[in-house]
């Protein structure tokens, strides 16, 4: 079951959350909330999966909100404003439903959360089985809304650009594109498999062909060593590039 919570400063509003909520056979209610710092309270207590969030709400916005949580369950905005599309994709949430908000359409919506969430609790239950030591060789990742399976073997590096991320692919002639940080795609990502060389970059450990200095090669592909990253591959070489 996901436990979620519905935090709206409209009653009617969260009255009919609460009845949605009610038809979605996989969700339960944990509570409901008229402002932020009540769900604030709430999220210290209790063990919620998903959030459902208006954004205009008095003194604490959905959005501050969200952006606030050091550790943020799925979130999915509900709001009579389209103009907030945008931030909110930028916080990786599942899905952006504007008002008035159609059952089909809300349950379309959980579904998207309720797969992500199961996905992530096989891999756990994989990892953490006895006697396997072998770990999930992939992540799945939120683009335009979609969740798309990424394997680590397929990825060459990733490229932070303001607030996306480009990630290069074997095989493929574009990067895939999606609004995330760099920091939160490191966490996804083996840490014996790959290293961070910059602020911007992390690559595959398997893809280096090259290092200088200053710099490697993935290929053709030269990226620029920062000397705060420079220790990682002073470490992964055992030499100092020249």
């Amino acid at each position: 079951m996901l436990q979620c919570i519905a935090v709206d400063d409209e009653p009617l509003a969260l009255a009919l959350l609460k009845n949605y909520i009610s038809q979605v056979p996989y969700l339960q209610l944990a509570a409901t909330c008229s402002d932020a710092f009540e769900a604030s309270m709430l999220l210290q207590q209790h063990t919620v999966h998903l959030i459902f969030a208006d954004i205009q709400m008095p003194g604490l916005t959905g959005l501050q909100f969200i952006e606030s949580l050091p550790q943020r369950p799925m979130v999915i905005f509900i709001t009579a404003y389209e103009k907030f599309a945008l931030q909110g994709y930028n916080l990786d949430v599942i899905d952006y439903l504007v008002k008035p908000v159609q059952l089909d359409r809300f349950v379309k919506a959980c579904n998207k959360a309720w797969e992500l969430f199961q996905l992530k609790e096989s891999r756990k239950s994989l990892e953490q089985a006895p006697g396997n030591t072998a770990a999930a060789d992939y992540f799945f990742l939120n683009v335009d809304y979609s969740l798309v399976k990424i394997k680590f073997a397929d990825v060459l590096w990733v490229e932070g650009f303001r607030d996306y991320v480009k990630i290069h692919l074997q095989g493929k002639a574009h990067p895939l594109v999606a609004r995330i940080s760099v920091k939160s795609i490191e966490s996804e990502l083996p840490p014996a498999k790959f290293i961070r060389i910059h602020k911007s970059y992390i690559i595959a450990v398997d893809s280096i062909t090259a290092i200088r200095k200053n710099s490697l090669f993935i290929n053709d592909t030269e990226l620029p060593i920062s000397e705060t990253y420079r220790e990682a591959i002073t470490q992964l070489t055992g030499k100092r590039g020249e």
